[in-house]
């Protein structure tokens, strides 16, 4: 779930979608306008990704400490 494996895509992996959300964090963001993003709105690789998804790969990402969620925006943490 967390790494691609033989029955998970890499594409779908928690740590790709992760890296993918950290890439659209260059500044403060609402939750809503990445999941667009991501969701393929505005990126060049469409994907078939359900909300569930995304929101486990936000949860993996604020456990490592890579992001925060301060007055309703995602920021990266600095150490990210």
């Amino acid at each position: 779930m967390i790494l691609p494996s033989k029955h998970l895509s890499e594409r779908r992996a928690l740590l790709t979608v992760g890296s993918e959300i950290l890439s659209l964090l260059d500044r403060a963001r609402t939750v809503s306008s990445v999941w667009e993003e991501v969701r393929g709105g505005k990126s060049e690789r469409k994907r078939r990704l359900s909300y569930d998804w995304f929101v486990l790969a936000l949860d993996l990402l604020f456990l490592m400490g890579a992001i925060r969620l301060n007055d309703g925006l995602l920021t990266k943490s600095p150490s990210a």
